[in-house]
């Protein structure tokens, strides 16, 4: 591990400490756009006092700073824990670190993500599925055509975890031979390694489940797949509306999302997503999108 990614991972983990106070998004942001404009880019050297004054922090802040880079033996107690647990993490910077997230969140993307399991299925191709933990038998039958075809296809099948749509998903697809990746909200180190499927975890491989974790993962989701269907949603409730409204806005990922004549899915293709049904599923490269294809 290089020591700039040993940075981020000081700067964003808890590393186990419940305690410890790691940099918000919001922080890392700045310190990474203030850091961009020097002259002289502390990838190259260990950041100093001096460095953060420049960059316009007080005392109390670049004091934060320097304690948290500081706290090189936590990180390496940590990251051992984590190798016994067959957990490992992927920087913003590491080489391996998926280019989508990258592109499409920019300095949004999470400092580091820990992985459990087959890693080297971030660099293939993938699609999302998101929907409702308590599913309708037709849009379950949906969700579970969504992993199939992405088995038959070619790609990876990115999804939560959750019970209901991503879980039928997710069996599909394995069921029929293909990979997921699930990005989950609760601890990393618990999940059992199995074949063709990699978990992901923001921030630490021993984090309990929260609701603010459950929801944050949700930008993960739908940007680390080539497009996003949304098997079912409840209107103006729950992860799957905020997180798929958030992806229209922002353009993370296309949404293609179920027509099964509910308020919300209608709802959704006025901000944008795309009304489909079971028989556009046979060809992910000719899915009837308002835009350009992702492809």
């Amino acid at each position: 591990m290089t020591a700039r990614e040993e940075g981020f991972l000081l700067l964003t983990g808890t590393l186990g400490d419940p305690m410890r106070k790691p940099l918000t998004m919001a922080q890392m942001r700045t310190l990474a756009l203030r850091a961009s404009a020097m002259e002289r880019p502390v990838t190259e050297r260990e950041l100093t006092a001096a460095d953060l004054t420049a960059l316009g922090y007080g005392p109390e802040m670049a004091d934060r700073i320097l304690s948290l880079l500081a706290d090189r033996p936590l990180l390496h107690y940590y990251l051992n824990r984590g190798k016994q647990a067959e957990c490992v993490p992927v920087t913003r910077v590491s080489e391996g670190y998926p280019v989508n997230l990258r592109k499409r969140l920019g300095l949004d993307s999470p400092g580091a993500l820990w992985a459990k399991g087959e890693v080297s299925l971030l660099q293939k191709p993938k699609i999302a599925l998101v929907g409702s933990r308590d599913i309708a038998p037709e849009n379950a039958a949906f969700a579970a055509r969504v992993g199939r075809e992405a088995a038959r296809q070619g790609y990876v099948l990115v999804s939560g975890n959750a019970r209901g749509a991503d879980r039928i998903a997710q069996k599909a697809c394995l069921d029929s031979g293909g990979q997921i990746i699930s990005v989950i909200a609760d601890e990393l180190n618990k999940q059992r390694k199995h074949q063709n499927v990699l978990y992901l975890s923001q921030e630490g491989f021993d984090l309990p489940f929260s609701s603010v974790r459950a929801l944050s993962r949700n930008q993960v989701i739908h940007a680390l797949g080539e497009c996003t269907f949304v098997a079912q949603c409840g209107l103006g409730v729950g992860g799957t509306w905020s997180g798929t409204v958030r992806n229209l806005k922002l353009h993370y990922s296309p949404v293609f999302c179920f027509q099964d004549g509910s308020a919300a899915a209608v709802q959704l293709e006025q901000k944008g997503a795309s009304a489909i049904t079971m028989s556009d599923l046979e060809n992910f490269e000719k899915l009837p999108e308002k835009n350009p294809s992702f492809l």
